[in-house]
């Protein structure tokens, strides 16, 4: 900010100290020490209205510029209030416009992401409830399954026993028409199988 006020201060001194070296040149014989006294006074002044002139443009700036720093720094909430009736003023308003309606925008996106936040989470957890009941599901049958399998091979092993006892009983049957065939054949009366 010291080079904008120094940008403006410089050529309104300029100025002053040109204008009054051009009245100290006019008659420069008819001069004398309360003259030069006189553009002392003079040169000093135009030095400090050229100060003061700089400093009233350069603080609305300069505050401006702080605020747009902090506004880029994410602090939405700055605002700047310059109550000069010019283009910074302007300005100023602008920038308020501008901050404003980031800050706006800003509270709609975390609004937004609140509301599919809550929304993630209530499918998540009805995506886990349905999981739970399918893994239920799942072990329920894995568990019927498990009876019938069970059921199944003692039902394979019962089978196997009674194909044994089934054989055994055919082979017994076969040894009884054996002897009774025989025993006929003592009797000659034949028996059908």
């Amino acid at each position: 900010m010291q080079k904008l006020t120094f940008k403006i201060a410089l050529p309104i001194i300029l100025v002053g100290v040109f204008t009054i070296l051009s009245l100290s040149v006019i008659e420069r014989g008819q001069l004398d020490l309360a003259f030069y006294i006189v553009i002392l006074f003079l040169i000093i002044y135009v030095f400090f209205f050229g100060l003061a002139i700089g400093q009233n443009i350069v603080f609305p700036v300069r505050k401006l510029l702080d605020k747009a720093i902090k506004l880029s720094e994410g602090d939405l909430s700055s605002r700047v209030y310059i109550e000069t009736k010019d283009e910074l003023s302007e300005l100023a308003t602008a920038f308020n416009k501008i901050a404003e309606e980031l800050e706006t925008s800003r509270c709609k996106e975390d609004d937004i992401e609140k509301a599919i936040s809550i929304k993630v989470v209530a499918k998540t957890k009805d995506l886990e409830e349905t999981i739970k009941a399918l893994e239920q599901k799942v072990k329920n049958r894995t568990i019927e399954l498990e009876r019938l399998i069970n059921e199944s091979d003692k039902l394979k092993e019962d089978l196997g026993r009674k194909k044994i006892e089934t054989s055994q009983i055919k082979k017994d049957l076969d040894d009884v028409k054996k002897k009774i065939n025989r025993h006929n054949k003592v009797g000659q009366v034949p028996v059908k199988e």
